[in-house]
């Protein structure tokens, strides 16, 4: 993997990260409930259901492009696609934003760490977005698990700290980043970002 793919890779990542989901609203949840160090059995759930999505639907890429290379480039133009939808989607979403509801998180650590990895790993969205999003950035003239080698933990680590930002300034976050104003100007940024990687992508493929 070149390290051009990789800083795309991770630019893009960043922006898909940055907009908060279920699982942010679960970290924030437990930090809100949990003061201190709790909180982050929910990050390192977010980290393990994250590293359980990428590496099946890496696996899934794999056995795409060992057998069907002209597949693999229709996944490739069709992942393009995809997150110009996530960014329309987005953008549409923006002009009915609502404050996001956050609850928080009941249990033990080991509990909570588990919920975050089964809403994490098990979301079909998560699988679908990784098999749609990935093969933008393999070069299939080079080995392929070679490039899901770097891929992997940098999604992974990315999405660890990320999580693990949220929670630390969980309070700060939860009153402001979760408000209706505050949906509205991520949701529009989040979209003309996902927009954008995904011209960018088109016209690359």
């Amino acid at each position: 993997m070149s390290f051009d793919q990789w800083i795309a890779f991770s630019l893009t990542s960043l922006v898909v990260l940055i907009i908060p989901g279920p699982t942010i609203l679960l970290v924030i949840g437990d930090a809100l409930a949990h003061r201190g160090r709790s909180a982050y059995s929910t990050v390192a759930g977010v980290a393990a259901g994250d590293l359980t999505a990428f590496t099946l639907s890496m696996a899934g890429l794999g056995v795409v492009l060992a057998t069907a290379a002209s597949l693999f480039t229709i996944l490739k133009w069709a992942g393009a696609l995809y997150l110009i939808y996530l960014g329309i989607q987005a953008l549409r979403s923006a002009a009915s934003a609502r404050a996001l509801e956050i609850s928080a998180q009941d249990g033990s650590p080991w509990q909570r760490f588990t919920k975050a990895w089964l809403v994490t790993a098990l979301n079909p969205k998560s699988i679908v977005f990784f098999v749609a999003f990935v093969p933008q950035f393999i070069d299939s003239s080079r080995p392929f698990w070679s490039q899901a080698a770097v891929m992997i933990p940098t999604f992974v680590v990315m999405a660890g700290a990320n999580s693990a930002v949220y929670a630390a300034m969980a309070r700060f976050l939860a009153q402001r980043i979760t408000t209706q104003n505050a949906q509205v100007h991520v949701q529009r940024a989040g979209g003309v970002a996902l927009i954008s990687a995904g011209t960018l992508i088109a016209i690359r493929s």
